[in-house]
């Protein structure tokens, strides 16, 4: 019977990962369940799968999950302390689904025991990708990558070597406004934002793939990951979400990742890896699909793919400045005190306003040091958005 833990269990991705647990449950031990606000999902699944502990990431909310689990003989606990002592637990397969740079900390925590990591949470690359790569070296653990792209090129690289791989090329759906006229952008609402054409994901990823800040983090997730050159990680919009990446040869033969938008596909990879399993996901019928359509993003529509570059060319902990910028800017937008367009804008401040004044974009890259330079890019950007405030 395998350990298994879930940080992240009552998002898209913890769900569809407890679904797929959910089909073999005499399989499948639960070690660690954490969910953010919704207490009762939290509550029900940790009590459905008898989980050893379930966390929540708000210690407000400690009392209410302790309410929900009484009588359960499931331990309760919350804060960012407690996930990192539950990471710390003995499991075999940990999912790292927490959204955002929140997440690195336990997911270092999990590499320390020597599990293997499956990582949904691309943030922790973008911010720490050297840190979360040798730390499992060091501990001889192991990341599969469960964001569809990665995966895809994941398993197009089995049984190739990464040093004939000439480009990666990652798709992008191209989120809610991709056929919007650029002018109207301005004016592009939250609940505009908010409605994806393809996926079923939480708001925050939702209103980043309209943005193409996804995308972005993706592709800097893409260097890491893999270890090649920006140079040879391209994108591209891809509205039918069918081809989810493809990898170039130096022959000239691209090896394409196809199946229906649906992450059980690839949490079920990362689940039974190195073997398949059957999967309760669609089958493409692709004379049904007709056809595929491609097109190269426009740089003006989406500038956050050109910071990605610069951030990548920076290197550093420049990707902690740039993940810690963007997350306050959608925070921003979020709340109706920036505009669509405008995080970008504010996110380029910061990263310019940190390079200039603080001058510790090349300090070690420590759990510490990434932290303070997440704080940092946070003010900057509390700041920007104050001045334009006026």
């Amino acid at each position: 019977m395998r350990r298994i833990s879930i940080f992240g269990a009552t998002g898209s991705i913890g769900q569809n990962t407890i679904d797929l647990l959910r089909r073999d449950k005499a399989a499948y031990q639960v070690v660690a369940l954490s969910g953010g606000h919704n207490i009762a999902r939290l509550a029900q699944d940790a009590r459905e799968f008898q989980a050893e502990i379930a966390i929540t990431a708000h210690d407000a909310r400690l009392d209410e999950l302790r309410a929900a689990l009484k009588g359960s003989g499931i331990e309760a606990a919350a804060g960012s302390r407690a996930l990192i002592e539950a990471a710390g637990r003995p499991a075999d397969w940990i999912m790292s689904a927490i959204v955002g740079a929140a997440g690195l900390a336990p997911g270092l925590a999990a590499l320390k025991q020597g599990s293997t990591l499956a990582l949904a949470n691309k943030e922790s690359l973008v911010c720490a990708g050297p840190l979360l790569m040798q730390t499992a070296a060091r501990y001889g653990a192991r990341i599969l990558p469960v964001d569809s792209e990665h995966s895809a090129v994941f398993q197009a690289l089995v049984g190739e070597r990464i040093e004939e791989v000439e480009r990666i090329i990652i798709t992008a759906s191209g989120g809610a406004f991709r056929d919007w006229p650029l002018e109207d952008l301005k004016s592009a609402t939250l609940a505009q934002a908010s409605s994806h054409p393809n996926w079923d994901m939480g708001q925050r990823i939702t209103v980043d793939s309209a943005s193409m800040f996804n995308k972005a983090l993706e592709v800097i997730e893409t260097k890491e990951f893999f270890g090649v050159d920006p140079a040879q990680i391209e994108v591209l919009v891809h509205p039918q979400s069918l081809v989810h990446a493809l990898v170039g040869f130096r022959d000239g033969a691209l090896m394409s990742h196809l199946g229906a938008p649906d992450m059980r596909h690839a949490i079920g990879y990362a689940l039974h890896w190195p073997d398949r399993k059957s999967l309760p996901v669609a089958r493409l019928d692709l004379a049904a699909v007709g056809q595929l359509e491609f097109r190269a993003p426009e740089q003006g529509r989406y500038p956050a793919l050109r910071l990605a570059y610069d951030v990548m060319a920076r290197g550093g902990l420049c990707g902690a400045v740039f993940n810690g910028a963007k997350e306050r800017a959608l925070d921003h937008f979020i709340a109706g005190r920036l505009g669509f367009l405008d995080m970008a804008g504010v996110t380029e401040d910061a990263l310019a306003q940190i390079e200039t004044d603080a001058g510790l974009i090349d300090d070690a890259m420590t759990l510490e040091n990434v932290s303070r330079m997440d704080d940092l890019a946070r003010q900057a950007v509390d700041r920007r958005v104050a001045e334009k405030a006026g």
